[in-house]
């Protein structure tokens, strides 16, 4: 099954069920993550720096593309709710931005 690490979140070593977005499968672990348009694609604020293996993600979306070209996603970025891991494994970290104030992290 597809694996997804996120670096600076404990614990956050998770497999990704198959068609699930990345978001679906942190909630689904348990993890806590910012989300303000309820996973919709409308916002950036579900949004993970990926720092490896960014190649076994699915294609950006239409809504990462239009946030790319606005500025407002980099291109090491992926919205957790667009974003769905079909094979092999990722790794990223939670951008300091989008943070949640009660959540621990590391680095």
């Amino acid at each position: 099954m597809p694996l997804l690490t996120i670096e600076n979140l404990p614990g956050a070593v998770l497999e990704v069920p198959a068609g699930a977005t990345l978001l679906a499968a942190l909630h689904g672990a348990g993890f806590d993550w910012m989300h303000a348009c309820g996973g919709r694609g409308r916002c950036t604020s579900c949004r993970v720096q990926v720092r490896a293996g960014g190649a076994c993600l699915g294609p950006l979306t239409a809504a990462e593309v239009r946030y790319q070209a606005a500025g407002r996603l980099a291109p090491d970025e992926r919205l957790t709710c667009q974003a769905r891991l079909p094979a092999g494994e990722v790794r990223g970290r939670v951008p300091v931005a989008t943070q949640l104030p009660h959540q621990r992290y590391d680095g």
